[in-house]
C-alpha cells in the first residue's frame, strides 16, 4: 500500500468516509433510528404509566424534537460533520462541552443498540418460540455487526428497504385503528373513547404519572438527530440535510401521535396487551394474523433502529477520535472507507447485554429502556444553546448560511424554555427524578474525565 493510499484510508475527520448516501437513504435513516423500541414497546410503557394523557407526553416532546431538528438542520447544512451536535457544541461552548455531549450521546446510543436487539428477540419469541432470547439476540447483533461493516452505499440501501417497509405497516395500522374506532369492522364493537374518560379518567395516575411517561416518550424520539450524522457521507449536504429534517420530522409526530391514539382508544391502560400494544389493538378486533403481522413487522422496525443506531454510535466515536477525543484506533478506515474499530467498540455492550439476559432473563430489557431516557434532553439542550451562539457568531461576522433556521432567536428560546419544562415536571416523579439525578452524575462525570484528559494532553512533556 502506498504512502498516500495509508493516509486516505486514515483520515481523521469526514473526507475518510464514504460520500454515497443518497438523500432518500437519509430520510429513512432518521425514520429508522426513531420508529423503533420506543414505539413499538415503549408506547404501551407509557400508556401504562400515564393512561391517555401519554398524548400530552408526547405532544411536548414533539415539540422539542420539531425545534430541535431545525436549529441542528442550520447547523448540519453549514458544516456536514460525522460528529454533528458535538463538534457544534465544541465550536460554540468549547471542547470540554463538545467531547461531553459527544460522549454522551455514544453511550447512549450503545445502550439503545442493545435494547433494539433485545427488544426485537423479545417480540419474535412471542410468535416464533424456537429459540431464547439470548440466542436471537446474539444473531441480530452478529448480522447487523456485519451489515455496517459493508460499505456505506450498501448499508444506506438496506436500512432505506428497511424503514420503508415500517413506514407503510405504520400506515395501514394507522388506517385500521381509524376503522375500527369508527366501527366500520365487521364483528368488532368500537371502543369509542370510552378509555379516554373511563377506568380512572384521561390522567389515572396523576401528574407523576405524566412525568414518568415523558421519559419515556423522550427516548422513544431520541435518535432522530443522526440525520445530522449522516449528512457528511452524502454527495449533497446542504440540501439533503434540509430536506430529510422537514420530511423526518412531520412523519414521526404523525406516525407516533396517531399510533398513539388509536392504542390509547382501544386498549386500557391497565390492559396486559399493551407488552405487545400494536398486535394488541389488532387482536381485539379478533384478526389474529393481523396481530402476528404487525409483530413480525415490529421486529423489523426494531431491526432497522438498531441498524441505524450502529451506524450513528459508530460515526459519533469516529469523529471522537479524529479530535483527540477518543483513542486514534476509531479514526481509521478500512479500503471499503468504513470505520471498523468504531463499528467494533459500539456494538460490545450489545454482546455484553446477550450474557446479561442469560443470566437474568426478563428483567434486563426495562432496565435499559429507562437508563437513557433523559440523556436525549441534555443532547438536545445543548444543540439549541450551541445554535443560538453558532447563528449570533454567523450574522455578527456576516457569514452566509445555506439553511436558516425561522424565527430566531424566539423559537430557539422557546427550545430552551419547554426543556426546563420537561425536567421540572421530571422532579415531580419519583423515577423520572431518580433517573434525571443519574443522568446529571453520568454528565458530570463524563465532563470530569474529558477535563482532565485534555490538561493532561496539554502537559508539557516530563523527561
Amino acid at each position: 500500500m502506498s504512502t498516500q493510499q495509508s493516509a486516505a484510508t486514515t483520515t481523521p475527520d469526514a473526507a475518510g468516509l464514504g460520500h454515497s448516501l443518497k438523500q432518500r437513504q437519509l430520510t429513512m435513516m432518521g425514520l429508522g433510528s426513531a420508529i423503533g423500541a420506543g414505539l413499538f414497546l415503549g408506547s404501551g410503557k407509557g400508556i401504562e404509566a400515564a393512561g391517555p394523557a401519554v398524548l400530552i407526553s408526547y405532544l411536548a416532546a414533539g415539540t422539542l424534537i420539531i425545534l430541535v431538528m431545525w436549529a441542528l438542520g442550520e447547523m448540519a447544512a453549514a458544516n456536514p460533520n460525522s460528529g454533528a451536535f458535538s463538534v457544534y457544541a465544541q465550536k460554540a461552548l468549547g471542547p470540554v462541552a463538545g467531547s461531553t455531549v459527544g460522549w454522551l450521546w455514544w453511550l447512549q446510543l450503545v445502550v439503545v443498540i442493545a435494547a433494539e436487539a433485545l427488544g426485537a428477540a423479545g417480540l419474535l419469541v412471542t410468535i416464533w418460540p424456537v429459540l431464547p432470547v439470548w440466542a436471537l439476540t446474539l444473531i441480530f447483533m452478529v448480522a447487523f455487526t456485519a451489515v455496517n461493516l459493508t460499505t456505506v452505499k450498501n448499508y444506506g440501501e438496506f436500512e432505506f428497504w428497511f424503514a420503508l417497509l415500517k413506514v407503510a405497516a405504520i400506515v395501514l395500522f394507522l388506517a385500521f385503528g381509524a376503522a375500527l374506532l369508527l366501527g366500520w369492522i365487521p364483528g368488532a364493537a368500537s371502543p369509542g373513547l370510552a378509555n379516554f374518560t373511563g377506568n380512572g379518567g384521561f390522567a389515572p395516575n396523576g401528574m407523576g404519572g405524566i412525568a414518568t411517561a415523558l421519559f419515556v416518550v423522550v427516548f422513544a424520539f431520541g435518535g432522530t438527530e443522526i440525520v445530522a450524522v449522516a449528512a457528511a457521507e452524502t454527495d449533497n449536504p446542504e440540501r439533503s440535510v434540509a430536506i430529510a429534517i422537514r420530511t423526518v420530522v412531520w412523519r414521526i409526530l404523525v406516525f407516533y401521535i396517531g399510533s398513539i391514539f388509536v392504542i390509547a382508544a382501544v386498549l386500557p391502560w391497565n390492559s396486559p396487551a399493551l407488552d405487545s400494544p400494536f398486535a394488541g389493538v389488532l387482536n381485539s378486533a379478533g384478526i389474529s394474523w393481523a396481530g402476528t403481522a404487525i409483530t413480525l413487522v415490529a421486529v423489523a422496525a426494531l431491526l432497522s433502529a438498531l441498524n441505524a443506531n450502529l451506524y450513528g454510535a459508530s460515526r459519533m466515536i469516529y469523529s471522537l477520535a479524529g479530535r483527540g477525543e477518543a483513542p486514534r484506533i476509531f479514526s481509521r478506515t478500512s479500503g471499503s472507507r468504513v470505520p471498523v474499530a468504531a463499528v467494533g467498540v459500539s456494538v460490545l455492550f450489545g454482546f455484553a447485554t446477550v450474557v446479561l439476559e442469560v443470566l437474568f432473563p426478563g428483567r434486563i430489557l426495562d432496565m435499559l429502556l429507562n437508563l437513557v431516557g433523559s440523556t436525549c434532553l441534555v443532547v438536545w439542550g445543548t444543540t439549541l444553546v450551541s445554535q443560538l451562539v453558532l447563528r449570533r457568531r454567523a450574522d455578527r461576522e456576516g457569514t452566509p448560511l445555506p439553511l436558516r433556521m425561522k424565527g430566531f432567536p424566539v423559537l430557539s428560546c422557546v427550545g430552551l424554555v419547554l426543556l426546563a419544562a420537561i425536567f421540572a415536571v421530571g422532579f415531580t416523579g419519583a423515577q423520572s427524578r431518580d433517573q434525571l439525578f443519574g443522568t446529571f452524575a453520568l454528565v458530570a462525570g463524563i465532563a470530569a474525565v474529558c477535563a482532565l484528559s485534555r490538561r493532561r494532553q496539554r502537559s508539557p512533556a516530563r523527561d
